[in-house]
């Protein structure tokens, strides 16, 4: 494979998305089912500290960047074979409803809702309704983002193959 603009783009595209889905299916596999296991309190704490601890610019990088550089992969590979093309617009849409919106709009708004709660001053009654209001919403919410960005990584990998086979440049 030649170093392209069309080649460094779409391999950026996929390592992103293959970083976002390794991130979810962490997340999925251990982080949620093992701070899952602790008492209301230790739960509800644990989730506050991740979740404003994940908030940073290679976070960001790394959950933006697929929907950004997805973007301008479908304006290099614009004259593309179809199979390509396809794969790219099915990828990149089902990292940006599948991940993007369902975070934004489902699992962030859960996350404030955690985020504004003094849970030291919170009775243990409050604790145990907070966390029932949030972690299966959250993890259902999760799910959708785990496996919309293993699908989206996987239709990218094979918009690659595609790049491969028609050597396209």
């Amino acid at each position: 494979m030649e170093i392209t603009i069309e080649n460094i783009g779409i391999t950026t595209l996929i390592l992103l998305t293959g970083l976002s889905a390794g991130l979810c299916f962490t997340w999925s596999n251990a982080i949620t089912p093992g701070i899952g296991r602790l008492n209301d309190p230790g739960y509800l704490m644990s989730f506050q500290q991740m979740n404003r601890t994940i908030i940073n610019p290679l976070f960001l990088l790394v959950f933006f960047g697929p929907s950004i550089v997805g973007a301008i992969n479908l304006y290099l590979f614009k004259n593309a074979p179809s199979p390509l093309i396809w794969s790219l617009i099915l990828g990149i849409a089902i990292y940006f409803f599948g991940v993007v919106l369902v975070t934004i709009f489902g699992n962030v708004p859960l996350n404030e809702v955690l985020d504004k709660t003094d849970l030291n001053s919170a009775s243990i009654e409050e604790l145990r309704q907070l966390r029932e209001r949030f972690e299966v919403k959250w993890n259902r919410l999760h799910l959708i983002r785990t496996l919309s960005s293993i699908i989206s990584f996987l239709l990218l990998l094979i918009g690659l193959f595609q790049v491969s086979k028609y050597n396209i440049q």
